[in-house]
């Protein structure tokens, strides 16, 4: 089975630069925002070319805000609007492109280096009004009790020195350092911008864009037709945030300068993977059937959660609640959702855009033969096979 450090290797992905940068296709898929509410605001964002920055740019250029972008400048999108963007590197702690320039809000996206953070605060202190740090679900000590809200104990950090940590030794333990050091740089950040910092925690990011594959293999399988393999009962719960919804929330955070700290994954309501799996294949008018197979089985077979089988964490022993986790604070601040056809939709559309040669290779879920591998052991006689709907 998947273990924690799986996990924890795939949620961090993004942010360690694991997995390639989307297509420019990912973004014509945005929905269309509204007009500001706000003066318009001079906002920097660190990072900006990855998975979500792009969204945020594009919704912000529509509300009418003034646009810096600070990243190593490897990546160049095209733009509706101008956009300011300053090269440096925060590995090496090149951050001279920042120096004696001021803006309204900070949008950090990329950090998990504590260092990162003293380096942005060295920088940027006294200069910036707000900082919005982008963290992660990870951060909690323990996904075992349902319904853990923003103020869970955090992952503690047992290494000698944070800020001698690096991408490369972040790499090798990822299951002992990325939570930990998470927590670590959302302390350092209300150290550096005391009163002024909001800590968004994302949960699963989904949608148009993501190169993990891992809500993307639900809608592409289901596409595929014929039997597909469900995991469980369908009765666990689920959550993921639309790398959008997500992006657009955090503009508008930025907009009304809402401090605080917020657990920003959805939906709104208790969805199940089977609601889930069922809906993306409504929205895409899949003929597929599902077979839906039980938890002790897929063990056996040693089909993992997360990995093997996209989204899904049995709602049981250490992960009992690590898809049950509180968003009250994050919807009541203004955090929507679109719709799961939508997203569904729009993924399985972004996903045909790609190569051949990328379609053919899912980077999540079971491959085609491997499947078909657990599905025949399932219907071997000893086995209780299950209706398929």
């Amino acid at each position: 089975m998947t273990t924690r450090r799986d996990l924890l290797r795939l949620a961090g992905a993004g942010a360690l630069g694991l997995a390639a940068r989307p297509s420019l296709a990912a973004l014509t898929l945005a929905a269309e925002p509204g007009e500001a509410r706000t003066r318009p605001l001079r906002i920097l964002i660190l990072g900006g070319t990855g998975f979500t920055g792009p969204h945020q740019v594009r919704y912000a250029l529509a509300r009418g805000h003034q646009l810096t972008l600070f990243n190593r400048g490897r990546e160049k999108k095209q733009w509706p609007a101008p956009v300011e963007e300053l090269v440096g590197d925060r590995n090496t702690g090149d951050l001279q492109a920042l120096a004696g320039r001021e803006w309204d809000v900070c949008i950090d996206n990329p950090t998990t280096l504590p260092f990162w953070v003293r380096d942005a605060g060295q920088a940027l202190k006294g200069r910036v009004k707000h900082y919005v740090f982008i963290s992660t679900i990870s951060v909690y000590a323990s996904d075992a009790a349902p319904g853990q809200d923003e103020t869970a104990p955090l992952a503690a950090y047992k290494g000698q020195d944070p800020m001698k940590e690096t991408i490369e030794t972040l790499r090798k333990d990822i299951e002992g350092l990325y939570g930990p050091l998470k927590a670590l740089s959302e302390r350092e950040a209300e150290k550096w911008f005391p009163g002024t910092t909001t800590v968004i925690r994302p949960g699963l990011i989904v949608g148009p864009g993501d190169e993990s594959d891992r809500f993307t293999y639900w809608p592409v399988r289901l596409d595929r037709g014929g039997e597909v393999l469900a995991p469980g009962d369908g009765s666990d719960p689920v959550q993921f945030v639309d790398a959008r919804d997500l992006a657009e929330w955090t503009i508008r955070m930025a907009e009304s300068r809402t401090l605080g700290t917020f657990n920003a994954t959805g939906p709104a309501t208790r969805l199940t993977m089977k609601g889930m799996v069922e809906g993306i294949r409504g929205a895409i008018g899949s003929k597929a059937s599902l077979v839906w197979v039980p938890t002790p089985f897929l063990d056996q077979q040693k089909v993992s959660m997360w990995s093997d089988m996209p989204v899904w964490v049995p709602a049981a022993g250490d992960t009992a609640g690590g898809s049950q986790r509180r968003v009250d604070k994050a919807i009541g601040a203004g955090l929507t959702f679109r719709p799961l056809a939508a997203t569904a939709r729009d993924t399985l559309a972004w996903f045909r855009t790609l190569p051949a040669e990328r379609q053919g290779k899912l980077r999540a879920g079971l491959p085609a033969e491997r499947e078909q591998q657990v599905l025949a052991a399932w219907r071997a006689p000893g086995s209780q096979a299950p209706a398929t709907k």
